[in-house]
């Protein structure tokens, strides 16, 4: 079973769940961005959570199947199509030798998750395939790269039968709800004013964006503490350089910061923001540490 790439763009890559327990190593995390996404693809075919998918950017994407399978398609909405018939991401579909699976430009995201039953082939490197092209680490040939044109995309899964995804459980790619925050160590070193500027104004999303980190534009926040000994970050810190505009840490973040956080976005918040283009607009806003774990264990009892 294989996909031959006959176009790619600069940002699709192989992305598994990522690695753990090796940032005191300096190695990041890595792994799918919008990660809610990633495991609805897999759970379409009945894969492991974790199983190697494809992460494609906003499109200008082109494969070709050289046998006939099945594939599932989650995440962004990129004007997909098979043979020049749209095709609408949640679902799993049948692929048939010699055709075309296309992705052009983005309508609606920016991430879409393409999976293939058992997960793609490629090297274990710290127990994930996760593509991280600053650590020349992970990817189809294990060198950090992302895919290219004429590379050979392969599993040794069988084909369940199709599957639809409920679009109520998929990440959402727009709407007015806010970004959830856990509030963070350094949340008593910001202003008054600053505090209140965080949680009820508008932000942009920035040009500046990939998948180290966002940054977000709107009114400088500023902490009393000018410097800080630096201490490891997590998944969607949000940290705050001395411009005051405030940068929201993604899994190909480093592994220790020393910029003051507000806090981080729950792993919820962090796909969704994974999926919003620069320009959008966004509003945070502070829950409480129990809220966020309810919220995740929710989410996680879907796939048991």
């Amino acid at each position: 079973m294989s996909l031959l790439i006959e176009r790619s763009g600069a940002m699709a890559s192989l992305q598994d769940g990522g690695r753990f327990g090796v940032r005191h190593l300096g190695v990041t995390q890595g792994g799918a961005a919008d990660w809610v996404s990633q495991a609805w693809a897999n759970w379409l075919l009945g894969n492991p959570l974790q199983a190697a998918t494809i992460e494609i950017t906003l499109g200008s994407f082109v494969l070709l199947a050289e046998a006939d399978s099945c594939l599932a398609l989650c995440g962004a909405d990129l004007s997909a199509s098979l043979d020049d018939q749209p095709l609408e991401p949640g679902r799993s579909f049948t692929i048939r030798k010699r055709q075309r699976l296309a992705f052009a430009q983005p309508r609606q995201g920016v991430r879409a998750y393409l999976a293939a039953p058992g997960g793609f082939a490629a090297p274990q490197m710290m127990d994930s395939c996760a593509t991280v092209r600053r650590e020349a680490l992970g990817g189809l040939h294990g060198d950090g790269e992302p895919l290219k044109m004429g590379d050979r995309l392969t599993w040794r899964g069988t084909a369940p039968a199709p599957r639809t995804l409920d679009s109520s459980l998929a990440t959402p790619l727009s709407g007015p709800d806010p970004l959830q925050v856990v509030l963070g160590a350094q949340i008593g070193d910001f202003s008054g004013r600053s505090l209140f500027d965080a949680f009820n104004s508008e932000w942009t999303v920035d040009q500046r964006a990939d998948r180290m980190g966002i940054r977000l534009l709107g009114p400088a926040l500023r902490s009393s503490r000018q410097s800080m000994i630096s201490e490891g970050v997590p998944l969607g810190a949000i940290q705050v350089p001395p411009d005051g505009q405030p940068i929201v840490l993604l899994n190909d973040r480093q592994t220790i910061g020393g910029y003051p956080r507000l806090g981080a976005l729950t792993p919820f918040a962090v796909a969704r923001l994974a999926q919003c283009m620069p320009g959008t607009t966004l509003r945070l806003q502070p829950t409480a540490l129990e809220a966020a774990q309810r919220q995740q264990r929710k989410l996680l009892a879907y796939w048991r």
